[in-house]
């Protein structure tokens, strides 16, 4: 099992990140729109609350992507989900750790874990892949949040 972390800090309260991150089905809501490395074509939801997978199909990707909400709570402002189904990059094995930390001057900081288990040959794709993936979600939410800031 290998593990890759990181975090981002948002100029945005924790609230407002978690309400984002927390309504699973709604990842288009805050998914960048002007990158064009992965852009969201379409999602399907599946289920709702805990267990819920939102099948995330990329434009140029032949399949979705399969997220299922593992846990979520909004106390500790914690979730956990999991790649299901056909995964990429060589990926076996997928679960997230995702939590947010308040910081001073209503900021915050988003931190992810990820463990994995890739195909033999494949750890360094699966591990750019995921860490690609973490970089395009810190850019739509601090997008989100400075649209939903500006806004009032």
């Amino acid at each position: 099992m290998q593990q890759v972390e990181t975090h981002h800090d948002l100029d945005a309260p924790a609230a407002m990140v978690w309400a984002l991150l927390a309504d699973f089905a709604n990842i288009e809501g805050w998914w960048p729109t002007d990158d064009e490395t992965v852009m969201i074509e379409r999602v399907e939801i599946e289920g709702e609350g805990i267990g819920q997978i939102r099948h995330i199909y990329n434009q140029g990707f032949p399949l979705a992507v399969s997220e299922r909400l593992d846990y979520l709570d909004p106390d500790s402002l914690n979730y956990k989900l999991s790649i299901v189904g056909d995964r990429p990059a060589g990926l076996l094995y997928y679960q997230a750790n995702g939590w947010i930390d308040v910081l001073p001057g209503n900021r915050c900081r988003l931190n992810y874990r990820g463990e994995f288990t890739a195909k033999p040959g494949h750890a360094e794709e699966a591990e750019a892949f995921l860490r690609a993936a973490y970089a395009l979600m810190f850019k739509g939410l601090n997008q989100t949040c400075r649209r939903l800031q500006e806004a009032g």
